[in-house]
């Protein structure tokens, strides 16, 4: 009978125990991460229960019972990014890619995650414009929304994320001139290739030393037009402006030597000794001084 009697009190603190262990997602998010992917299809075979936290749910992480990872690449999910994303705050990746059933826009709410650092949705079906909002994810250093549909400009916005070092955009319907990216000093690496951008002239922030980390720029496949103008120099760190397949008129580079991968074929220009081993047309060579 003693020993019963000392049995009892341990046996009611494992039972008031039982839902602190059970529950270590916080409610929010887990009404947010549900409403999301109520219509979702082909959704991981372990996301069962309500406890992605605990429950180790694949492509989820947590940190103090806030979901701070979505990562589910190429696993042929179909649905959409509604609007029910935004109470997922606390979210700093959120990774989509390789699922082409994955339809419809990029829900403007997208700004509200304003602890994203990575965010890729690359080679889906998303279709519209880049929200405006995306100028609000001021931690943001990673962007992939390449090989979907999305039309429209680029938002200004977009410019004023001074943490972004890459950016691919490659692969879409994008139109008017190309984005300006003056000022956005982490930038390494932008692809704005097979588009519809159709500037006069290229920018200088494609080559300008203001920018001292862009190694790669990546504008073929355009309708860009005009000249590139480098006869006042260009930053040291350049290794790739790649502008084939466009309509590129005058190349000016006064007395500069190139010391970077320059490519220029397909346009209406004709280019040889020292900017590239071949010619690509053959008119005499329009170098403009």
């Amino acid at each position: 009978m003693e020993h019963q009697h000392k049995l009892f009190p341990l046996l009611v603190l494992l039972l008031f125990q039982v839902p602190i262990v059970a529950s270590q997602t916080d409610s929010g998010d887990f009404t947010a991460l549900s409403s999301l992917i109520q219509s979702w299809k082909n959704k991981p075979v372990n996301w069962v229960g309500s406890d992605p936290c605990g429950g180790d749910w694949d492509g989820i992480r947590c940190a103090n019972s806030r979901i701070t990872e979505l990562k589910l690449p190429g696993l042929n999910l179909e649905g959409q990014l509604s609007s029910a994303i935004q109470p997922l705050s606390e979210l700093d990746t959120l990774d989509l890619s390789y699922n082409a059933g994955m339809t419809g826009t990029i829900p403007k709410e997208i700004g509200n995650l304003k602890n994203l650092k990575s965010l890729a949705l690359v080679n889906c079906g998303f279709s519209g414009p880049i929200p405006d909002s995306i100028g609000s994810l001021q931690k943001l250093a990673f962007l992939r929304f390449d090989k979907n549909r999305l039309s429209g400009r680029v938002p200004s916005s977009l410019s004023q994320l001074e943490k972004l070092s890459k950016i691919y955009l490659s692969h879409n319907e994008l139109t008017g001139s190309l984005p300006d990216f003056t000022g956005m000093t982490s930038l390494t690496y932008v692809d704005l290739s097979d588009n519809n951008f159709n500037s006069s002239d290229i920018p200088s922030w494609v080559y300008a030393s203001s920018l001292p980390d862009l190694t790669t720029v990546i504008l073929k496949d355009n309708q860009l037009s005009g000249t590139l103008n480098l006869s006042t120099g260009y930053r040291r760190s350049l290794q790739l402006i790649d502008l084939q397949n466009n309509g590129i008129t005058e190349l000016k580079l006064g007395n500069q030597k190139l010391n970077f991968d320059l490519r220029l074929a397909q346009n209406k220009i004709c280019l040889e000794n020292g900017v590239s081993n071949e010619v690509y047309c053959k008119a005499p060579p329009q170098v403009i001084p």
